[in-house]
């Protein structure tokens, strides 16, 4: 190998990672988008839907970390299902949120 190649590959970018395909599940669309962080590969996505023909979108990162791209796609999909499966169409619409205690009441706000 000659000095300029090696210099070459040193300077040359990093290949990407390849973009997973989106997943149907449920009438909603997962689309894992994990990225490196701190040596791992941190669990993120988006998942999507039409609510009353309007594209909604929720985004989310998790913290857990992966050696492997591959096995960091694989937790993202588990995850968005559980997602999913738990909130269904409310992870795009006003969430209850407990904001405060007084006395022995407790105070809700609606919020986006």
């Amino acid at each position: 190998m000659s000095l300029l190649s090696a210099l070459l590959g040193k300077l040359a970018p990093a290949p990407a990672e390849k973009v997973p395909e989106p997943v149907e599940y449920n009438g909603f669309i997962i689309r894992p988008a994990p990225f490196k962080a701190e040596g791992q590969y941190q669990t993120a996505g988006t998942i999507e839907r039409e609510v009353d023909g309007v594209r909604k979108e929720h985004r989310f990162v998790r913290a857990d970390g992966f050696a492997t791209f591959e096995d960091a796609v694989t937790f993202t999909l588990a995850k968005a299902r559980q997602m999913i499966d738990l909130q269904g169409d409310r992870m795009f619409g006003q969430t209850l949120i407990r904001s405060s205690r007084i006395g022995s009441r407790s105070r809700f706000y609606v919020g986006a």
